[in-house]
């Protein structure tokens, strides 16, 4: 199974930095990299196992920041989707040669693109340090917490995946 490939109008490419580029095409994931990344060395997916891992992206709408001259993967996020109401931003992940160069925020920019060529009413994601990031790109803490409830099942590892 790949991601969907809903079409999208963009309006040309997806800006990011000289010598990188954004891609929506999950063929061009390293998935043992992303694998490797998440499981190792994320708060929220650690000890992760590869068949989750895998899994999840199969059923996702996969993103990455690519070096363009060796096609090296250097980000990642993914998002699960129904493609016409709702979606869920999770497993943004910059390696860490990269961090602090603006790669985080293109590839948020360039996964929104796509997603608001979708016409969602909302997407959702959930972060422990960062809000200034997502803030950029109109995302906020809900307005009534309250109301919302979550089913939360943890792994023998006590890891929340």
């Amino acid at each position: 199974m790949t991601s969907p490939t809903t079409k999208v109008n963009i309006p040309g490419p997806i800006p990011v930095l000289e010598g990188l580029e954004f891609s929506s095409d999950a063929r061009r994931v390293d998935r043992s990299r992303v694998y490797e990344w998440l499981s190792g060395d994320s708060y929220w997916a650690a000890g992760r196992s590869r068949s989750q891992q895998e899994a999840a992206m199969d059923a996702s709408r996969n993103f990455g920041i690519y070096r363009t001259g060796s096609g090296e993967q250097v980000a990642y996020a993914r998002v699960i989707t129904d493609g016409a109401t709702f979606a869920y931003l999770c497993d943004v992940y910059v390696d860490r040669s990269v961090r602090g160069t603006g790669v985080g925020t293109a590839l948020v920019g360039g996964a929104c693109a796509t997603l608001d060529g979708l016409g969602l009413t909302r997407i959702l994601l959930a972060t422990a340090d960062a809000h200034g990031l997502y803030s950029r790109f109109g995302f906020e803490p809900l307005a009534d917490p309250a109301i919302w409830m979550a089913k939360t099942r943890f792994p023998a590892s006590g890891v929340v995946s």
